[in-house]
């Protein structure tokens, strides 16, 4: 019985295996129909004005929908922090909106739920990213809260110990997570010195900031003469610009001059393997990085359909191979990024130790394959199709459009460059694509960094004869 039972389960598997197979191997049904031809997405219309403090203004109407989105990006974010208070932008972040002269953390945190929203926001390198959406009814006394907030926060002693604790708090999770502990350790390796090597505050920044410090940056970084206000919605414009010009047309810039924005940093080359010990880890979390365009640059459309192809969505060519057909990580990716001064192409992948050689050694090939090889027409295609559909779909949402205007803003790019990206895009020829991945994607560009045990990093990857070193 118990042969005849294994028998037949060898029998079941062996069906099942062939139709996976041939359920893998079948081709599409011919009914389908063709895709449709790519065709350019019409851009939201911003009008553009600037008041006479300085202040940047991008308004976006858009009737219908009963909700308005405001973004307001401050020029100095982490590249601008003090040397010695790395990540200093993330503090002021977190208590910019924990009182002002007249209201208290709590009124500021109720009024915008009045309104139908909250506060929000992210300290970037170049900027720091302040955010709401609230009701379209509710649209100027949200705006009166958030224009008290920039001009008049407090930074109160006992807000200021509240969110330092919660920072502390926040930086040990965040230093557990072993995709953290990468991402820091290839921002260090790929800028070194340069200011946008910091992308997280340290233990010592947050003890030593203290409230005075935190007040007198903020009066240096918050002026309008370095700011963009954005807004998109449900409002005419001629009454948003009134408002606007009734909250923050008396905002004054400081007579001191601004933070100078970050220079353009240099592009050496570190290749070596970079171990961030983390010991009994039962996986490597690999980190890939090297200097791409920034979005100034002709060929940054041709990279980003390049990385797309790579890495960057669910058909390219990395996940295909270590992940669909080789099974050696759940969700490898490729990433491009970037930052007012530079640009970064990245690769992250979470892989068993027993696999650590084979997996870096499918991602240098994929990198060289995409360096060496003319990708087809239908992976150009498929890439602009991919592209384009998830900015139509960004596109869609009033919260999304304000963060992206604003990011072309801070990397002084005007509004028309959301329009010309797209447009970029869908011109992009095979040959384009195929010179950016030439120019950005060989592995020998590449540093790398393992998060791991370190002693399986380096048997695994001995045979490589790369460099390995502990990660800065």
């Amino acid at each position: 019985m118990i042969r005849r039972y294994l028998a037949l389960l060898l029998i079941t598997f062996a069906l099942t295996a062939s139709a996976v197979a041939v359920e893998k191997e079948a081709p599409l049904p011919k009914e389908l129909p063709p895709y449709g031809a790519l065709q350019t997405i019409a851009p939201p219309k911003v009008v553009e004005q600037r008041l006479a403090n300085g202040l940047t203004v991008w308004l976006v109407p858009r009737p219908g929908f009963p909700k308005v989105a405001f973004a307001v990006a401050v020029r100095g974010g982490m590249a601008a922090d003090p040397k010695d208070r790395p990540g200093l932008a993330e503090l002021l972040l977190a208590t910019v909106d924990q009182g002002t002269k007249t209201r208290s953390a709590r009124q500021i945190a109720e009024e915008f739920q009045a309104a139908g929203g909250d506060l929000s926001g992210s300290a970037e390198a170049d900027a720091i990213l302040i955010s709401t959406v609230v009701l379209s009814s509710k649209a100027e006394a949200a705006l009166a809260v958030l224009a008290d907030v920039l001009q008049n926060a407090t930074f109160a002693d006992k807000e200021v110990a509240l969110a330092k604790r919660n920072a502390t708090d926040a930086l040990a999770s965040r230093e557990a997570d072993p995709s953290f502990l990468a991402r820091r350790a290839l921002a260090r390796v790929i800028f070194g010195d340069h200011p946008y090597s910091v992308i997280a505050p340290t233990k010592e920044s947050i003890a030593s900031s203290t409230p005075e410090e935190l007040r007198r940056e903020y009066a240096r970084r918050s002026r309008p003469d370095r700011a963009l206000l954005v807004a998109v919605g449900d409002f005419q414009a001629p009454a948003m610009t009134a408002a606007i010009q009734n909250q923050l047309g008396k905002w004054a810039a400081p007579s001191e001059p601004p933070a100078p924005a970050a220079a353009t940093p240099a592009q050496a080359n570190r290749q070596a393997v970079f171990v961030v010990e983390r010991q009994e880890s039962v996986q490597t979390t690999f980190a890939f990085g090297a200097f791409g365009p920034t979005a100034r640059e002709p060929d940054y459309a041709a990279t980003q359909l390049a990385n797309a192809i790579y890495g960057g969505m669910f058909g390219s060519r990395l996940i295909k191979n270590i992940r669909e057909d080789k099974g050696y990580t759940y969700s490898p990716g490729g990433y491009f990024q970037t930052r007012r001064a530079a640009g970064v192409l990245q690769t992250r992948a979470d892989v068993s130790n027993e696999v650590t050689g084979a997996s870096f050694n499918e991602i240098t090939y994929e990198l060289n394959r995409m360096a060496t090889t003319v990708p087809s027409d239908e992976e150009v295609a498929r890439a602009q199709r991919y592209l384009t559909g998830v900015r139509a779909l960004s596109l869609q949402s009033e919260a999304s459009v304000v963060r992206q205007l604003a990011s072309l803003w801070v990397r002084d790019l005007p509004s028309e460059e959301l329009a010309r990206e797209i447009d970029n895009i869908l011109k992009a020829k095979v040959a384009d694509v195929e010179a950016a991945a030439r120019k950005y994607f060989p592995a020998a560009r590449h540093a790398v960094v393992a998060v791991g045990e370190e002693k399986v990093v380096k048997e695994q990857l001995e045979p490589f004869g790369i460099p390995i070193k502990a990660a800065p």
